[in-house]
């Protein structure tokens, strides 16, 4: 069960799923999945379950409650209750139905959260995997926002508190240093020290080996980008949140040229945003769903993104400059991934409302050129995570 907010839980959990067939060999992988996760599922030839088709689309909920370039990540959190409700009930008349000999959530919080609240439910080990912890409350929140996150941390501390061995194993995609130095909240521990003790870690999981700069003009060549051409990529992952950055950086193509003659922008739309919904302009070329991304991204010479945490540890694994742009009120990307970036001293960060077309143009004449030697991106995390889901089985 992977998060559909996005593509990156999907990567990562195939990238695991391929390290526990090598240690579990004719293990049988079910896959309990919506949109977009299914799109990368279904090129991969994984199996997904029949009962998919039943799940509320959280997606589609996401970007229902996204502006331009804003996403209220935590309120739109909040107003999802019957969804996950409605897919923890898909999910639990599954595992009545039909055994299985492991339960893996990649930040399944529908799951997690009523197996917790309804702990005679669980019927196999359960795993649960996610890459941050903790509500943070933005600045413009005041003090509702940070009573409100602080309640939800509180309730989650003391769901683990009242059952400790539900989670069979509670697993951090990354290392310590990458858990942001927050507290929780008025009279809660720190978030660090709580991860420390309550999870292990695997080190990020890129799902690919990097690929660096003696590989890289292969690469561009058999991707069709002709040497010595510069080319940045515009991409804002697998959600429908995306839009506004992706109109943004067409308006700044022609500033851009100027600056940079001959650069080719490459706008990527990934599956829930119509290529045919944006504008064209000399030198501006626009694709939807792009398989194996991860390569088009180490090919080339600037990425102008969302500030998810796949895409930016991507191009921080390949080394490549980047100018991430977090969504506004979107407290996972603006607090817990920017923390994580500047522990690999990886990317450039731009406010949306910085970021103008003739600025945003600006940075990007600014960053392509610049050589970059980010912290190097670990390589086992897939292996290490798949190793200690092995034992459950």
């Amino acid at each position: 069960m992977s998060s559909p907010i996005g593509l990156g839980h999907a990567r990562r959990d195939l990238a695991i799923a391929d390290e526990l067939r090598k240690l579990r060999p004719g293990l049988e992988v079910h896959w309990l999945a919506q949109h977009p996760v299914t799109e990368l599922l279904t090129r991969r030839s994984e199996q997904i379950h029949p009962a998919s088709a039943f799940l509320a689309s959280e997606s589609g909920h996401i970007e229902s409650e996204a502006a331009e370039h804003d996403l209220h990540a935590f309120q739109a959190v909040r107003d999802m209750d019957e969804i996950l409700v409605s897919n923890f009930m898909v999910f639990a008349d599954l595992v009545q139905d039909e055994h299985y000999d492991l339960w893996v959530g990649d930040e399944a919080s529908d799951v997690d959260y009523f197996l917790h609240e309804n702990p005679e439910l669980k019927r196999a080990p359960y795993a649960w995997m996610t890459d941050f912890v903790g509500w943070l409350p933005m600045p413009g929140g005041g003090d509702r926002e940070r009573a409100l996150t602080a309640d939800y941390n509180a309730e989650m501390i003391e769901q683990i508190a009242r059952f400790p061995r539900l989670r069979d194993r509670a697993i951090f995609v990354g290392n310590p240093s990458d858990v942001v130095p927050d507290g929780f909240g008025a009279g809660l521990p720190l978030i660090r020290d709580w991860v420390g003790q309550n999870y292990q870690f695997s080190g990020y999981v890129s799902g690919f080996d990097p690929i660096g700069p003696e590989e890289r003009d292969a690469v561009r060549a058999e991707l069709g980008y002709r040497p010595g051409e510069k080319i940045c990529l515009v991409t804002v992952g697998g959600s429908g949140v995306g839009t506004g950055l992706l109109r943004r950086a067409a308006a700044a193509c022609p500033a851009t040229r100027r600056l940079v003659p001959g650069l080719r922008m490459i706008l990527v739309t990934g599956p829930r945003i119509d290529p045919e919904s944006l504008p064209a302009a000399d030198g501006l070329e626009v694709h939807g769903y792009v398989h194996d991304l991860y390569r088009h991204l180490a090919a080339c010479d600037l990425a102008v993104v969302q500030g998810g945490l796949t895409t930016t540890m991507e191009l921080t694994a390949c080394q490549r400059p980047f100018i991430y742009i977090p969504l506004r009120h979107h407290f996972e990307q603006n607090f817990h991934v920017r923390h994580r970036l500047a522990q690999y001293g990886a990317g450039r960060c731009l406010d949306y409302e910085q970021a103008t077309p003739d600025l945003l143009a600006q940075a990007i004449a600014e960053e392509i050129n610049r050589p970059v030697s980010y912290r190097p991106v670990e390589t086992q995390g897939a292996e290490r995570a798949a190793a200690s889901l092995a034992e459950l089985i």
